[in-house]
């Protein structure tokens, strides 16, 4: 069995590197090294994760570590059954249950494993080594081509699954995955861009540009069951299966002239004036309602969608943007398509954008006429492009980071100025933007401003500034001003601004969608 000490030296050693190549060398023995039943677990945890989804383990719960072991004893598979037993502790007394679970764990653990568990739980195993990374490795420990790795991993939405079939059957069990409605599949992603027209450029002209919705990204299966039901199923974007949520869904879907079929697409809130509700609105709903009859009395939802993988028997996954597009227009009631244009120039690119974003849309996305549908990747066929807001803010605090970032203050704690009060309110965190020369500047002179620290965070005072972009806020009850930063990345430090001209929380909020009392009560966090 693989031992667990191996894995946290060998992501030390790729967090070290930016080579891919260096880090495929480093992962391919370890995962080739690696038994049939345990290649799964093996690629999860390179890959930055773990097997389950909710262990119940929350990082309040892992501040006070027992003292470490002296000499390494974990393995990968015993490590996983402790996290399943602790993901399985319910009822009276699991939280005391749960503790003592976490505390043995722990303290059979060394201070390298315990860091290294520690990210795992809170999914911040900043190594350099994704999913990809990790099926490039599995390609070169198996000698089998990328391509089957990829696009098995793709079907199976999981590229756990790859490595067990790669390990057992190699290129013959890859390559002999197909789609199966039903089952879903990793999502198309899309690439970034600063504008309009450097979308545009990077897709080549002419293209298609659809209006971006901020809502819930689904994944819409629909075959027949035995019992003689439509057999509906809805996926999100991290393949948890959200169908009981969204009954209004199912039916829009029953009533497509299709039997079996999977579509790619967004379920989306909408005002009377047609503009779409926030996204914390439509999440609320995917979060909370699980009974079908309480969902009704919540916000009514509609379902967007974009692309299509599969129509009755007909796989789509390899054909062209604009061949999937023509089955879609054979499919869908307009209300169901997203808003979709086909441009030839820069200039056509920009307007539809500016409409959109006039419209409330998130924004635009980019994509090319004869890509095929990449699941699973983030691939220059399709080119996101959003608005950007920045704002000065103070920086307030700095976790530790880890893998590659160890030694550095990485994730920054960010705070606006109450105008009422005269103090700095936290917004939100973020470790995004951040060069190693800004890392190691921001280490030194932070920590010259220490006011006081804990075992992970420094505090400092007083604050730098930074100008950070984000593309919008939205309600929350994690942070004191009441909102979350959205994808907050730092673009500089402002040395020539004092804290008393950080931007004041009223600016930020001013980005707020407005709410009803009941939707922000209901509102949750993005998952984005």
């Amino acid at each position: 069995m693989v031992a667990l000490h191996t894995l946290v030296t060998t992501s030390a050693q790729v967090a070290a590197t930016r080579s891919r190549l260096a880090k495929r060398a480093l992962l391919a023995p370890v995962l080739a090294a690696a038994d049939p039943a345990e290649i799964g677990l093996v690629a999860t945890y390179l890959s930055g994760a773990l097997r389950q989804r909710r262990t119940g383990v929350g990082w309040a719960g892992l501040q006070q570590m027992p003292p470490p072991a002296v000499e390494p004893s974990l393995t990968v598979v015993g490590v996983d059954a402790a996290f399943e037993h602790l993901a399985t502790e319910l009822g009276e007394g699991s939280a005391a249950r749960r503790t003592a679970g976490v505390t043995a764990l722990f303290a059979a653990a060394t201070a390298e494993e315990q860091a290294f568990l520690r990210a795992l739980v809170a999914g911040e195993l900043r190594q350099g080594a994704s999913a990809s990374t990790v099926q490039d490795a599995l390609a070169a420990a198996y000698e089998v081509p990328l391509a089957s790795v990829q696009r098995a991993a793709m079907l199976v939405g999981s590229t756990a699954t790859a490595a067990t079939l790669a390990a057992t059957g190699g290129q013959e069990a890859l390559d002999a995955v197909t789609l199966r409605v039903g089952v879903p599949v990793q999502p198309m992603l899309a690439a970034s861009a600063p504008d309009p027209a450097a979308a545009a450029a990077k897709v080549g002209l002419p293209a298609v540009v659809d209006v971006k919705i901020d809502g819930i990204r689904v994944q819409v299966h629909r075959r027949p069951e035995a019992d003689g039901s439509a057999g509906v199923r809805l996926f999100t974007r991290s393949l948890d299966d959200i169908t009981d949520r969204l009954p209004e869904i199912v039916e829009q879907v029953i009533a497509l002239p299709a039997t079996t079929l999977v579509l790619d697409g967004e379920v989306v809130g909408l005002r009377p004036d047609g503009t779409p509700l926030p996204f914390q609105v439509i999440a609320s709903r995917t979060a909370t309602s699980t009974d079908p009859v309480t969902a009704r009395t919540r916000v009514p939802l509609s379902l967007v969608v974009f692309d299509a993988l599969h129509v009755d028997g007909r796989d789509l996954l390899d054909e062209t943007l604009t061949v999937r597009n023509a089955a879609l227009a054979d499919l869908l009631p307009a209300g169901l398509a997203v808003e979709r244009h086909v441009v030839t120039t820069e200039a056509e690119a920009t307007a539809v954008f500016d409409r959109a974003v006039a419209g409330r849309w998130e924004g635009v996305v980019v994509k090319k006429p004869d890509a095929p549908y990449a699941a699973g990747r983030r691939d220059a066929g399709w080119v996101k492009v959003k608005p950007r807001h920045t704002f000065d803010l103070a920086v307030v605090a700095a976790e530790w980071g880890y893998g590659r970032r160890r030694g550095w203050l990485s994730n920054l704690h960010l705070a606006a100025r109450d105008p009422a009060t005269g103090e700095l309110v936290m917004l939100g965190k973020t470790f995004k933007g951040l060069t190693d020369a800004t890392l190691a500047w921001q280490t030194e002179e932070l920590q010259r401003r220490e006011a006081r620290r804990t075992g992970t965070t420094v505090f400092v005072d007083p604050p730098l500034v930074a100008e950070i972009a984000i593309d919008g806020v939205q309600v929350s009850t994690r942070y004191p001003g009441g909102i979350a930063l959205r994808f907050a990345r730092v673009l500089r430090y402002r040395e020539d601004k004092t804290p008393d001209q950080v931007d004041s929380l009223a600016d930020v909020l001013a980005l707020s969608p407005v709410l009803d009392d009941d939707a922000a009560e209901d509102s949750v966090e993005s998952p984005d």
